[in-house]
């Protein structure tokens, strides 16, 4: 499984060719479709299901989808174009469901707005209609009315239709239906701590920061200290996040937080044993096995070299079965039954897929379960009931999981954080996944995967190997897979940044064996998934953070900044009308969006440190990922960095002298890129932890999976030494990153 590639879409500039034999030329000037392939009952179909027909790339090339990838695409919806017939045949089906649907299955109102709603019925026709308010209280406010232009019935709602998710009854005559209304917010409101100042925080890889109490990786009690100390002791006001979905339950692990098995639970490698309740109350026998267990670990904690997960993980887990055998008090069984009640039926399905796994093994390779076992099937009920204390024991750990989490984001908080943890919200989940497993209609799965077109540095485009939400089956739910997904991250966070948040638009699917380049974008409504993101983030009066870097067209940073979302702005891609081309003139800090997070870097490049000193030039080369002479990609590097170097001189940040001598001024560079953030309009600012300890080190060189150590790279400082949990804080370097951050300037 390759790594996802976001540093490619937002430096690259796309090398599209034709994906298609009907595709423009690439020096063509159409920008549109021609009314003869307009007229195609093919086009017809995938435009009326949602499908896009044609795309502009990065290099603004007009693109036309193939037929192949059009037929494909249509299929994973369970839409048939295999043949004239059978496009003919699905028009008229989806013509005939649309005029007998009396109304659309989820709903989009706006808080404070009078809605109205048409009925798909004549005007005459004897309706009744009630709206069951989230609480389960009924509400009245409900007016019909003839609508004269159309000649039906229209249903309005007053402007007190409180915030949040209602159900909306109609029947009208012998027709019933039900709709999810989702009443959101106008606009997510900036937190009042925002209003009054300019904010910023952290980014961290929380698995790269140990401490002598770690189990060869960070975890959630090295998160709370580091939340901790990163307010008392540096100012800051947030702390982004890795990705803390759920993984696999027993090795292989997979290292990527960006390809969980899970969204809607939590990473259990993260937990800390020795934090748990329970812990200190073992019997001696038991405490003493579960110290030797961490002792044959801790060693780890102080080496530099790439983590090894697994063994992590193979010392931890059995620690924690322990723990979890010596049972609880009555006080902490009953808050358990009420974690459980509360999860519903979801933490089921994934603790028995979890069983299945560790059970039957991985769900690859020669093992079949996966495709030939449903979660109902008598064969799987057996196994959990044979194995209930293994089901117990794996929605135990999701419980101690959200404790510790909930516990390093209270300390975020009462130590003086503004907004505290900043989780980050990976685009999907693995393909063989415990939700793709346990609720397959919620996903196209099996014979398409998302990704994304080609582009400079992918030039056959990139497969992230992840089954998409199927679009037509969150319509008819009300988005509810969505909505529990987006609440409980908000319910250990202030904050979400959306990786690739144009996947609320738009998504790229990839047909099974026609290869990336060959997909077509999927629309989802984006009004239904920002409404569920304006209600759960005002409900912690936190914020959301689109990740909308590369080429997003403008329309959605419109349609996401009118809703209150941040777009996120990375001084090393921030060109002068926002150029793809490395060399071309950096943007004057002013230029910055106010509605922003601002930061000088992302994980998808090297710390700023190794960039400066090409840091992605040898790695490249070294792996062999460069598709050109590396003398040609060592020369754009060189241009980059010097675009930057003018840029920082010509706003008075460095000295020429300082510039013309880089290699020995990493730190005063690193400080002044930081300084430059702190001279923007950006609501929020951001600074990555691995500059402030001086790392050089790639976190996730994109395009990779066993070539290299992707997210297992642990801390160090710029020779290479480990820092651990305790130290990151009181280093001089971190604090003077952090006094820039604050704006106290030498």
């Amino acid at each position: 499984m390759q790594t996802k590639s976001k540093a490619a879409e937002k430096q690259g500039v796309t090398m599209t060719g034709a994906c298609s034999n009907e595709a423009a030329s690439p020096h063509s000037d159409q920008r549109t479709e021609s009314p003869a392939r307009l007229a195609r009952p093919l086009i017809k179909l995938a435009k009326a299901a949602g499908v896009a027909t044609s795309f502009i790339d990065q290099l603004g090339t007009y693109t036309e989808i193939s037929d192949a990838a059009l037929v494909a695409v249509l299929k994973a919806l369970d839409i048939n174009a295999s043949s004239d017939e059978a496009i003919e045949q699905s028009i008229a089906h989806i013509e005939d469901e649309n005029s007998k649907r009396l109304l659309n299955p989820t709903i989009v109102t706006t808080c404070g707005k009078p809605t109205t709603i048409e009925l798909n019925c004549p005007a005459d026709t004897d309706v009744n209609a009630t709206v069951t308010l989230e609480d389960g209280s009924v509400y009245e406010s409900i007016v019909l009315i003839p609508n004269l232009n159309s000649g039906r019935l229209s249903l309005t709602l007053s402007t007190d239709l409180p915030m949040g998710y209602h159900t909306l009854t109609v029947d009208a005559g012998e027709r019933h239906a039900t709709a999810t209304i989702i009443n959101a917010p106008e606009r997510i409101p900036v937190p009042k701590a925002v209003v009054e100042h300019q904010r910023w925080g952290w980014m961290v890889q929380m698995y790269s920061v140990r401490s002598p109490e770690s189990w060869g990786i960070g975890d959630y009690g090295d998160l709370k200290r580091l939340a901790q100390d990163a307010a008392e002791k540096s100012g800051a006001d947030f702390m982004l996040i890795n990705p803390i979905h759920a993984g696999a339950p027993i090795p292989p692990l997979e290292p990527s937080p960006y390809l969980p098995e899970s969204r809607r639970f939590l990473n259990v490698t993260y937990i800390r044993p020795q934090d748990i309740s329970e812990y200190t109350a073992l019997p001696a026998d038991v405490r003493e096995q579960v110290d030797a267990l961490h002792d044959s670990v801790a060693a780890r904690n102080n080496e530099s070299t790439p983590m090894d997960i697994n063994a992590a993980w193979e010392a931890k887990r059995p620690a924690l079965r322990l723990i979890f055998d010596a049972g609880r008090n009555a006080k902490r069984e009953l808050e358990f039954e009420h974690f459980k009640a509360a999860a519903g039926p979801d933490l089921d399905s994934f603790a028995t897929w979890c069983v299945c796994f560790e059970i039957w093994g991985a769900p690859w390779g020669e093992n079949r379960w996966f495709f030939e076992k449903r979660i109902d099937d008598p064969a799987v009920q057996s196994l959990v009931a044979e194995h209930h204390d293994l089901f117990e024991f794996n929605r135990w750990l999701q419980w101690i999981a959200a404790e510790q989490v909930n516990e390093a984001q209270h300390a975020a908080l009462n130590h003086g954080m503004a907004l505290g943890l900043m989780q980050d919200m990976a685009v999907g989940v693995h393909g063989l996944g415990a939700d793709a497993w346990a609720n397959p209609e919620r996903f196209a799965t099996g014979s398409v995967t998302v990704g994304c077109p080609p582009d400079f540095y992918n030039q056959q485009g990139q497969d992230w190997g992840q089954p998409p939400f199927n679009p037509r089956q969150l319509e008819a739910t009300g988005y509810q897979v969505y909505r529990e997904m987006v609440h409980s991250m908000y319910e250990h966070a202030g904050a979400v940044r959306i990786d690739h948040v144009l996947g609320l638009f738009r998504l790229w699917w990839i047909p099974q064996g026609l290869g990336a380049k060959n997909g077509a974008y999927v629309m989802y409504n984006h009004e239904a998934m920002l409404g569920v993101l304006s209600i759960e983030a005002t409900r912690v009066n936190g914020m959301v953070i689109g990740e909308d870097l590369g080429t997003v067209p403008a329309y959605v940073r419109r349609i996401l900044a009118d809703h209150g979302v941040l777009g996120t702005d990375v001084e090393w891609f921030a060109r002068v009308d926002d150029s793809p081309n490395a060399g071309d003139p950096y943007k004057e800090p002013s230029e910055y969006r106010r509605q922003a997070l601002a930061s000088v870097t992302t994980h998808d490049l090297p710390p700023t440190a190794g960039y400066l000193n090409f840091e992605h030039v040898q790695l490249r080369e070294k792996l062999h990922l460069l598709s050109e002479p590396v003398e040609s990609f060592a020369a754009s590097a060189l241009a980059e960095r010097t675009a930057m170097m003018n840029r920082l001189v010509a706003s008075g940040y460095i000295e020429q002298s300082v510039a013309d001598d880089v290699p020995n001024h990493i730190q005063e560079i690193v400080e002044a890129m930081h300084a430059m953030l702190t001279d923007t309009p950006s609501l929020l600012l951001q600074a990555a932890l691995v500059d402030g300890v001086g790392e050089h080190r790639t976190q996730n060189q994109p395009g990779t999976s066993s070539e290299y150590s992707n997210w297992r790279v642990p801390l160090a400082d710029e020779h290479e030494h480990v820092v651990h949990t305790g130290e990151v804080f009181n280093l001089p370097r971190v604090q003077s990153l952090a006094a820039v951050m604050r704006g106290e300037r030498k």
